[in-house]
């Protein structure tokens, strides 16, 4: 009973406060005996009154112990459903006892602390930003196993449960209340265990108090039962649609829906032993052990610092300097105002620095139309922002981050005329996509205060940042570029130097091996279609359209000047394609008129007709898993060559980098955590096959030879 503290007052009240082994309340074993043994305490009661569910943690409760999850495997289902089952059963258990019984929400309360507050009469919640409520199980491929389906079902009935249980939404406390998900709020900790006995005492008399409203007589689910006319049709077409959005690739959305459907078939007992073998199946799937390996363990890591230096300590910046106001600073200045970062945004003209300027104010406005910010504030954020031509404005800059066109010679230039304006210790930060920054670095007189900070486009939406090592970059500068990426919110994944670093170099397989099935004939659509269907957002021909086919173009001209061209692959076949369809077809991509596909002014595109032309042969067909694994694989497989070789420093780094910069599929949890549960043997045959029919860049890196050897996985 040391980690459930029970306490009865004089009115016959007992507040149980979870104070649990470790930095959190879980829901593992040490809560499944607690419970138990606090529910036995309980139910013996003679004069109970009411129950104070409360947490002495800064959260309420955490959820599920997801070290639980990942342990699960085929095998241990029966084993698995009982520890749910039991879980459950506490919490009927904790429904059933004749006394109201309140939730005292203190912290965040998601997952299985959020399902624990749904199984109390009354919520009551602290009013703060800090506290999050919701069931984002469905994020780490899994779904609300302690009764959340069904009673998010039961309270709110299914069209207006369903967006939290598919979504995962998590809202804030004021929000809760509005939707009827709590029904009280306090403005201090202090005030929650009187607000909670005010209310038990208050329904001394009133015996439904003590009643969930599906335990009532007479209880209808709110906007009725499958059999309702309305729901009937959305039940008929909602899965249509579900598949539509998960391309058939991630099993716990579809499984949430069918869970949620029978709820309201079934009755409440039973629909909750559907869900648990909802859950049960879901837990034993690859997908599910990806999701949580990377989405929660790894993120974890990688925002707690684990790619930052050891020994160096915390840095802030407080005077930004942004060379170039076009897309990618005017997106950098408004992420670094938004921190509360003083920026001075740099540009040949005042004119084109103030255009810069200008985008922070459209998003801002947009903000204020929304309710989400006052005139006030979006001034001062505003204020914040000194858009200029004048070199002295960067005076004092404790960081500048270079954010010109992709050319080495006026890289160099800027970093010439402008490195001097850095506060002493000051860091100069390219941001790049391709160019090597050792390279880069040569016209630095500071050398060990240079590094990569490459951002992703839309800046103010993309949550990751490439931060890359030159051969000299000390770990002081490495420790204040990734504290000014946690700074402006961002994700910072550390990287080491290579052409292309690991986002755009592993991105650039999936493109080159579309441009590839193009020239071989194979028909256009099916190519997207099979890009799409491995998870990806979009095909790679729309990508490059996107990335500009003359964009490409040009970088190739500058890898050859410096001597790096088809460095880690050949690129003859797509350098073919691309010189044709720009240099013959003046197709440059979307934003030169067209590349690819051709756009139409209501915004539709369609593939261009002169690419038929040019490339498609009927007779030619190849199998269309063939074609999807080919689009993956080469993305997975140069991945690891960029962990065999030392560009990336840690298997984290490669599995969130690929997920938040190059938008790989979420089922995969990242192009290395792939590999791990596709199986590492069998995923050097695979490769060994395509290497056969398509070529040796499908060569499995000895890399996974080596871990096969040892025994290991990618971790």
């Amino acid at each position: 009973m040391s980690v459930f503290k029970y306490e009865k007052d004089a009115d016959g009240i007992v507040t149980v406060t979870m104070d649990m082994t470790g930095p959190v309340n879980a829901m593992n074993e040490e809560y499944r005996t607690a419970m138990d043994e606090t529910l036995q305490r309980l139910e013996a009661e003679s004069d109970l009154t009411g129950v104070v569910i409360a947490s002495a943690k800064k959260v309420f409760f955490a959820g599920g112990d997801l070290n639980d999850l990942l342990a699960a495997k085929p095998g241990d289902e029966a084993a698995f459903m009982a520890e749910g089952e039991r879980v459950k059963s506490g919490l009927r258990r904790l429904e059933h006892l004749p006394v109201p019984v309140v939730a005292a929400i203190n912290g965040a309360a998601l997952g299985g602390g959020f399902e624990l507050a749904l199984a109390c009469n009354h919520r009551i919640a602290l009013n703060d930003r800090s506290v999050q409520l919701g069931l984002p199980e469905v994020s780490l491929g899994l779904l609300p196993g302690g009764g959340g389906v069904v009673r998010m079902v039961n309270l709110l009935g299914l069209e207006k449960a369903l967006p939290y249980l598919l979504e995962g939404t998590r809202i804030d406390p004021a929000t809760a209340l509005e939707a009827g998900l709590v029904q009280e709020l306090v403005e201090s900790r202090d005030a929650l265990e009187p607000a909670a006995k005010a209310w038990i005492r208050a329904q001394q008399g009133n015996a439904e108090a003590a009643l969930q409203p599906w335990d009532r007589k007479g209880f209808r689910i709110p906007g009725g039962n499958a059999a309702s006319p309305h729901l009937a049709q959305l039940i008929t077409v909602a899965p249509a649609m579900l598949r539509k959005k998960t391309r058939g690739l991630l099993p716990a959305p579809e499984v949430i829906l069918d869970c949620a459907v029978e709820a309201l078939r079934l009755d409440f007992d039973t629909a909750q032993r559907v869900e648990s073998r909802g859950l049960t199946y879901l837990a034993m799937t690859p997908v599910a052990k990806n999701m949580i390996s990377t989405f929660f363990f790894a993120m974890n890591r990688v925002n707690r610092g684990g790619s930052r230096p050891e020994g160096v300590p915390p840095q802030q910046v407080k005077k930004l300097g942004v060379l170039g106001a076009g897309m990618m600073g005017q997106g950098i200045a408004y992420v670094a105002a938004m921190a509360g970062i003083q920026v001075v945004l740099k540009d040949i003209s005042e004119d084109a620095a103030n255009r810069g300027k200008a985008y922070s104010e459209r998003l801002l406005d947009k903000r204020v139309q929304r309710g989400k910010l006052t005139e006030d504030k979006k001034q001062a954020i505003l204020d914040l922002i000194l858009p200029t031509a004048k070199n002295d404005d960067l005076a004092g800059c404790d960081l500048i981050v270079e954010a010109v066109f992709e050319n080495m010679g006026l890289k160099h230039q800027m970093t010439r005329e402008l490195e001097g304006q850095l506060a002493p210790g000051g860091v100069w930060g390219s941001n790049t996509s391709t160019l090597p920054i050792t390279q880069l670095a040569e016209a630095s007189a500071n050398r060990a205060n240079f590094i990569g900070i490459h951002f992703f486009s839309p800046v103010d939406k993309m949550p990751l940042v490439e931060i890359i090592c030159g051969a000299e970059t000390s770990e002081e500068t490495l420790a204040k570029a990734y504290d000014f990426a946690r700074q402006i919110r961002k994700t910072p994944i550390v990287v080491n130097d290579s052409l292309g670093f690991f986002t755009s170099r592993t991105f650039g397989t999936y493109l080159d091996e579309g441009v590839r099935m193009v020239s071989e004939g194979l028909h256009p659509v099916q190519i997207e279609n099979m890009g799409k269907a491995i998870g990806m957002p979009v095909g790679p021909l729309a990508v490059y359209d996107e990335v500009s086919l003359e964009l490409t173009r040009k970088a190739q001209e500058t890898w050859a000047e410096m001597g790096v061209l088809d460095k880690f692959s050949d690129g003859t076949v797509t350098r073919a394609v691309i010189n044709t369809m720009v240099g013959e077809h003046g197709r440059g991509g979307r934003h030169h008129g067209g590349g690819f596909y051709d756009y139409a002014e209501d915004g539709s595109k369609a593939i261009w007709p002169g690419l038929y032309e040019l490339y498609y042969q009927s007779g030619v067909a190849v199998p269309e898993a063939d074609m999807r694994d080919r689009l993956l694989f080469r993305q997975v497989i140069e991945a690891l060559r960029c962990l065999e070789t030392g560009v990336l420093r840690t298997v984290d780094d490669g599995n969130i980098g690929s997920i938040m910069g190059i938008g790989a599929p979420p089922w995969t949890g990242g192009l290395i955590q792939f590999v791990n549960t596709y199986g590492l043997e069998r995923f050097a045959a695979r490769c060994a096959e395509l290497a056969e029919r398509y070529g040796e860049r499908f060569a499995a890196p000895a890399i996974v030879q080596q871990k096969v050897s040892a025994g290991e996985l990618f971790e």
